[in-house]
């Protein structure tokens, strides 16, 4: 099979502009989720009144709904309410909502493994539970949830070819634009894997490192 480079050359300039709008989704979908993760994991394991039980509705609707349904009801239901949001914070708001679920789950796993004994041992030492959480057991859950991070993190900034459904130009909406215009099927799709994999990878490798330094610094190495 021939492949039309000039054709990819051609529109190169389009793929790149969608890359920029993807990573932008991606990076601040993937940064409101991780500090509503945080924020819910430690209402979670400190048994909060009232606010537990919203989080786990939270959790439970959020990581059993599609995140297309979501979209489409921020985008779409929410109008009825009087309640109107761009595409673009529409998109990072439903990345948020998602992704803040699933590093929920994955905060408290780790905040769960930090043993009794450490945290006794922060509380006979008199800190307070703002202390307590900042240096004892945060640092030790980061290390114990980073593997999890870092999948859910890949996972939120995959999940960004869904928010085209909402007539956002990331790549996979650019994608089914051109091969409308141009009906270049395999060129088109070629450059959309080209463009995942130039995103992705480096942000698979980064994490990948930074979660062997944690593992080695919760070692003590």
């Amino acid at each position: 099979m021939d492949i039309n480079w000039q054709f990819i050359i051609s529109t190169l300039p389009l793929y790149q502009k969608a890359a920029w709008i993807t990573i932008k989704l991606g990076f601040w979908g993937t940064l409101l989720s991780v500090i509503i993760g945080l924020v819910c994991s430690i209402i979670l394991y400190f048994r909060i009144k009232v606010l537990k039980e919203l989080v786990e509705i939270y959790v439970e609707l959020s990581r059993n709904t599609p995140l297309l349904i979501q979209l489409f009801f921020l985008y779409f239901g929410l109008t009825k309410l009087g309640i109107t949001m761009s595409e673009t914070t529409c998109a990072i708001t439903g990345l948020a909502f998602l992704g803040g679920s699933y590093m929920s789950e994955a905060f408290r796993s780790g905040i769960e493994a930090v043993s009794k004994t450490q945290i006794e041992s922060g509380l006979s030492i008199g800190l307070s539970q703002t202390q307590l959480i900042r240096y004892v057991i945060l640092p030790q859950a980061f290390a114990v949830t980073m593997p999890s991070l870092a999948a859910n993190c890949i996972f939120l900034f995959k999940e960004t070819s869904i928010v085209g459904a909402i007539a956002i130009a990331e790549l996979m909406h650019v994608t089914q634009d051109v091969i409308g215009m141009y009906y270049q099927t395999f060129e088109s799709l070629f450059m959309l894997v080209v463009a995942y994999l130039i995103i992705i990878l480096p942000l698979s490798f980064l994490l990948s490192w930074l979660e062997r330094k944690v593992r080695y610094a919760e070692f003590g190495n």
